[in-house]
């Protein structure tokens, strides 16, 4: 069955301004693009001849459906059921929250919230100030924006156990002078405590609802494809009995998870672990569903003092480690490449993002085409070296909006602050950027990702003139292909989709927008097509 989309201005998905809105007209062949061109051109013709469906775009935008380059599918589905505290200032606004929320809805369980920042309750998570608020006395758990920590009421962390166990390498059960938990599980804690739990917990039909949502809401989003950055045991085998049920709507690229072991050996298990399902599912055997490479977290965030700077905390003098040390980390890396996997490094401190490039460098020559997720405070050169050792920089530029910044100059220091989310220089030194959400932890909305990496305003807050380092914005064109075919790219799912092309599979999405970085808040989603199919439409 052949479509024809007529009347449009397509963007291919190239950074090259020569072809920006070159084309105007489309042609699909059942789930592949045969043509893109003009009206006159003789492959529409033959189309039309063919008894082709025509569709008239009204000079509305055809562009290559998004691709989060980085994100997380079981946790986006599962927060889209958890209470938000997004809204929330101080710790009376949360109590109040979660307060009204537990007397609205007594048949759960266990309240579940997220959205949390540590700005809020002025770096403190405490039990006690959770406890009450509930009648029912039901465990909550609060998760961080950043999934790096998880506060908990005297319930949960009786639930969890936590009180005779002992801290996760890379992590913290944090605890008061008598031993006794306080509240607050961060890093390796939450990762390997909480998450497991809660997982465990949940039932099969939840977790496959929960997905189900998810790729629905990304569809509705624009989304044809995403990057899976923290896929393990409980959330695959969800996944695989999802897709032996019903299709999935979306390109599906996953990265183990690597938990911070204390010996090399128990490392190097996961990896195995990683390389033997990478041998079922990789690009050849199953493209649109596959392991990708693993992903190693590095360090916390900067919020939390959690992130390893080069230079203690302006804020406290506070300095601390990355959660790996190089050895252990290389001996990770090397592994996974030698078996031909890609490795995704979770770097956001300038000491962190030091050793990662250390790290990759030994593995340069490979092509595998590894990554450093975040990138959030780079040192000068940082970007030169990526381009040299071929590692793509995965960047979320929802974690720069200048709305949940306002602690940086404190915790930093100005000039610190002032080297924050460098984009721009890893677009000069031609470094291959690829642009995601890394939802839950910030909205999964793509174009006000786009407008914040390329105005560096505030998407959450509109009206706001702040503007956090100007000089690192991407112009738009770059920030487009870096959300489309850069996240593709840094996948190896360029070879399937990622711009409007002959070859390509049919994975796009039709915009009402000026092509204007101030535009970008006023833009919609009107349709999304995944493999010559319309998927969502508004």
């Amino acid at each position: 069955m052949k479509t024809v989309f007529k009347n449009a201005r397509i963007f291919t998905g190239s950074s090259d301004s020569a072809d920006h809105f070159k084309h105007s007209c489309m042609v699909v062949q059942d789930d592949v693009i045969e043509h893109v061109g003009s009206w006159s051109d003789p492959q529409v013709a033959a189309a039309q001849k063919d008894g082709a469906e025509v569709f008239d775009m009204d000079q509305r935008t055809l562009a290559p459906g998004f691709v989060d380059g980085h994100m997380h599918l079981l946790m986006f589905g599962s927060s889209l059921q958890k209470i938000s505290l997004d809204h929330c200032k101080t710790l009376q606004d949360i109590q109040a929250t979660i307060r009204h929320a537990a007397k609205q809805d007594t048949t759960k369980p266990r309240i579940l919230c997220h959205e949390w920042m540590h700005f809020m309750t002025d770096s403190k998570a405490l039990a006690s100030d959770l406890d009450g608020l509930d009648e029912l006395n039901r465990p909550i758990f609060v998760d961080a924006k950043d999934l790096h920590s998880t506060w908990c009421n005297s319930a949960a962390l009786a639930e969890l156990g936590v009180e005779d166990m002992s801290d996760p390498p890379g992590g913290q059960i944090h605890r008061d002078e008598q031993g006794n938990a306080t509240g607050l599980l961060s890093e390796a804690a939450a990762i390997t405590i909480v998450w497991p739990h809660l997982a465990k917990v949940a039932s099969m039909e939840e977790k496959k609802t929960a997905i189900r949502k998810a790729v629905k809401t990304y569809n509705a989003a624009g989304y044809t494809g995403m990057v899976e950055m923290a896929m393990d045991e409980n959330a695959f085998a969800a996944l695989l009995e999802l897709r032996a049920q019903e299709p999935l709507s979306i390109r599906l690229a996953m990265h183990w998870l690597i938990y911070p072991s204390e010996t090399n050996e128990e490392s190097l298990v996961q990896v195995d672990r990683a390389i033997d399902l990478w041998r079922q599912y990789n690009l050849t055997t199953s493209p649109d569903f596959r392991i990708a490479g693993i992903k190693v977290i590095g360090d916390g965030v900067i919020d939390a003092c959690t992130a390893a700077l080069l230079q203690p905390y302006a804020s406290n003098g506070v300095s601390c480690e990355p959660l790996w040390n190089a050895d252990h980390l290389k001996a990770v890396v090397q592994r996974a490449d030698a078996a031909g996997m890609q490795c995704a490094l979770h770097a956001i401190g300038d000491a962190t993002i030091k050793m990662a490039i250390d790290v990759l460098e030994t593995v340069a020559s490979s092509g595998r085409r590894h990554r450093i997720e975040h990138l959030e405070l780079t040192s000068r050169g940082d970007a030169k070296r990526l381009q040299e050792a071929g590692i793509t920089a995965s960047i979320q530029a929802v974690h720069a909006d200048p709305s949940i910044l306002r602690e940086w100059n404190n915790l930093l220091g100005e000039e610190r602050r002032g080297r924050a989310f460098a984009y721009r220089e890893f677009l000069d030194e031609q470094v291959h950027l690829a642009l995601g959400t890394d939802a839950p932890t910030a909205p999964n909305l793509p174009l006000p990702n786009l407008y914040t990496a390329t105005t560096r305003r505030s998407a959450r807050e509109p009206s706001s003139d702040e503007v956090v380092n100007k000089h690192f914005a991407l112009p738009l064109l770059n920030a487009f292909a870096a959300a489309t075919h850069g996240a593709a790219y840094s996948c190896f799912m360029d070879e399937i989709t990622g711009k409007l092309e002959p070859g390509k599979k049919a994975d796009f999405i039709v915009l009402d927008m000026e092509w204007s970085p101030d535009d970008l808040l006023r833009a919609k989603v009107l349709q999304t097509w995944f493999g010559g199919k319309r998927v969502a439409h508004s």
